[in-house]
């Protein structure tokens, strides 16, 4: 039987740096987190190879002492555990072992100066083999430089992506990092090119967050990004989150910190879904960037050991802040809807021509062995020379308008749709009262028409009126209450036994949405009353089974909540203003008024937009008057 023995140090190392750097962009993320913690105020960045043959991280934070740079590569040693206490995370790194595992794993080199000392100073780890402490040249800050990363472990490398896609791993963890720490300047460079150049970011901590997440996610999340700012029983919530119509097909563009560290986590992702679930299709997703702050005892970090994952305490507590939080500032924004939705129509209107292509007939070339006496062609067209656009307006003004009708014979031969189909028996209200305008026009029976004080608005008449009916309804619900029905033979539903716990204690919230229950026996529940909208044929069974899975994943009652809202969205489609059904100036402007009044009313259910919004100027682009 084989005997057990201890481990050399150097293999202990090897197995230790397989748990923390998996890649390259696990090291990025371990030596710019320990710039952070050293209080760096910039940090820069060098890949080269992806960051197999050469990874540098130079930062220009309080450095360390001969003595401190000859602990930093030992297994164990940090400065980032004060008292000794596990449970009292407050900064990005603790466990001690990112160091002495890189070494193990690559040839490592630290150089290092404090504010104070006559010069730095150099450590070399390779393979795991520590090099004596000596003296070198060098700014305050410290320098970290990795080489041949995963030369002692070659069936490392077999695994690694191409030297792009791990470059882009790691430009994903520097550009995570530099959203939570927008007083911090970044800067990537690969290969000759700078992808990541990020400034620090000055002013107030929002409108500097605001700043940064513009930066990295683009001009268009700033545009249309709505923030967030919520505190309950010690936990704070802040940042910025996309309107539902700025959204994306997955959750790549969904951020999460908690106490400044990126992570990933499914209760979070689950309480986002929960919050748009009113305004997104379940295939889209919104783009945001949110920010956790609570007491380091009431979180734990330590779960994942790449630190990418954590485990709250209070997890109810988390989730309702988030959905709160989220559905308050969906509601501040009130009828908002996404620039890029205006950018996408105005897209689509530019004409496109094909380039080197005239606009002007040219006879067709005449062969060379058919070339005869170069005689004038008297049926020859000439083109006029252009005109100026200045010159081109002038001339219109001196140019006698066109005679017009008295009034539109009814056979005329225009198009029903391009008639203004609404005409105002009485003057419309001025364009400048309103938001969204006044009424103009109705188009296919389907657009209304509005004129703004600097621009046009077009409503899809349909999906407006289904989000005011929706709205209406869940006000109403919330209102008298849900309406219950009584079934006439209560239904028993079987469980697993920790399942049918679960429901049953928390049978006095499902009450309150119209769900009465109760448990019978080991393993069971039986219903004795349903809401009333879910109809007679309600599948109760598979309602209380959808439930007791989101009580064991979630530990809240929320699979019913989304089945009534699915069904008010229903109820709300076949209850709203039809396409096709004409509509009078007052019934339009009415519409308008709503929209304006009603929280969310930029989108309809479905997460697409109801009003797309034209600026003049843009118009006036279009048709080459800017």
């Amino acid at each position: 039987m084989p005997m057990i023995r201890r481990l050399p140090d150097t293999l202990v190392n090897q197995i230790a740096a397989g748990e923390v750097v998996e890649r390259p962009a696990a090291a990025v993320k371990e030596l710019v987190e320990n710039a952070l913690d050293a209080g760096a105020r910039r940090i820069d960045v060098t890949l080269r190879d992806g960051g197999k043959a050469l990874l540098s991280v130079v930062d220009d934070g309080i450095g360390m002492v001969p003595e401190q740079l000859e602990l930093a590569v030992e297994r164990h040693a940090t400065s980032k555990l004060p008292d000794g206490d596990l449970t009292d995370i407050r900064t990005l790194g603790f466990r001690g072992e990112a160091l002495p595992s890189i070494g193990a794993v690559s040839r490592l080199s630290i150089t290092s100066r404090t504010a104070d000392a006559d010069h730095a100073s150099i450590i070399q780890v390779e393979g795991g083999a520590k090099g004596p402490v000596g003296p070198a040249p060098g700014g305050a800050g410290t320098r970290v430089e990795v080489r041949d990363l995963f030369f002692a472990t070659p069936a490392r490398l077999k695994f690694l992506k191409g030297s792009r896609t791990e470059s882009q791993h790691a430009i994903d963890i520097v550009e995570r990092l530099a959203m939570a720490h927008p007083h911090v300047a970044f800067t990537v460079n690969d290969e000759g090119r700078t992808p990541v150049r990020l400034a620090a970011s000055t002013g107030e901590a929002e409108q500097a967050r605001l700043l940064r997440l513009g930066a990295v996610l683009g001009r268009e999340f700033q545009e249309n990004a709505i923030p967030v700012n919520a505190e309950r029983a010690g936990v704070r919530l802040t940042g910025h989150i996309g309107l539902p119509t700025y959204n994306k097909p997955t959750a790549a563009g969904q951020y999460l910190f908690v106490n400044g560290r990126p992570v990933k986590d499914r209760l979070v992702v689950g309480a986002v879904r929960g919050a748009y679930a009113d305004f997104l299709a379940r295939d889209r997703h919104p783009v945001l960037a949110l920010f956790l702050e609570l007491d380091p005892h009431e979180v734990d970090v330590n779960v994942h050991p790449a630190k990418t994952e954590v485990r709250f305490r209070d997890q109810a507590l988390v989730r309702g802040l988030i959905v709160g939080a989220l559905k308050h500032a969906l509601a501040a924004a009130g009828h908002r809807a996404s620039t890029t939705v205006a950018a996408d129509t105005l897209a689509s209107l530019t004409p496109r021509v094909a380039p080197q292509t005239s606009l002007l007939w040219e006879p067709p070339a005449r062969p060379a062995a058919a070339a005869g006496p170069a005689f004038p062609n008297p049926y020859q067209h000439h083109a006029p020379p252009p005109v100026a656009r200045e010159l081109a307006e002038a001339s219109w003004r001196f140019q006698a308008p066109l005679p017009q009708p008295a009034a539109e014979p009814p056979d005329a031969n225009f198009a029903p749709a391009a008639r203004n189909e609404a005409v105002p028996d009485s003057a419309p209200p001025p364009a400048s009262q309103f938001p969204l305008g006044a009424a103009r026009a109705q188009l296919h029976a389907t657009y209304i028409v509005a004129q703004t004080e600097n621009g046009i608005i077009i409503v899809d008449q349909h999906a407006a009126h289904e989000r005011l009916v929706y709205e209406r309804m869940k006000q109403d619900m919330l209102g008298a209450g849900v309406k219950r029905q009584m079934l006439l033979i209560p239904e028993v539903v079987e469980l697993d036994p920790a399942d049918a716990d679960r429901v049953g204690e928390r049978a006095a919230e499902l009450a309150e949405m119209g769900l009465i229950l109760e448990t019978f026996g080991s393993g069971a529940v039986v219903v004795r009353e349903v809401p009333a909208m879910l109809g007679a044929r309600a599948d109760v069974r598979g309602l209380i089974k959808d439930i007791a899975d989101e009580l064991a994943e979630l530990g809240d009652a929320h699979a019913l909540k989304e089945k009534l809202e699915a069904i008010c969205s229903r109820m709300a489609c076949h209850g709203s203003v039809r396409a096709g059904r004409a509509m009078n100036v007052d019934e339009m402007n009415a519409l308008l008024r709503q929209m304006e009044a009603t929280p969310h009313s930029g989108q309809c259910n479905h997460g697409r937009p109801t009003y797309v919004e034209l600026k003049l100027g843009d118009i006036e682009r279009l048709f080459g008057r800017r």
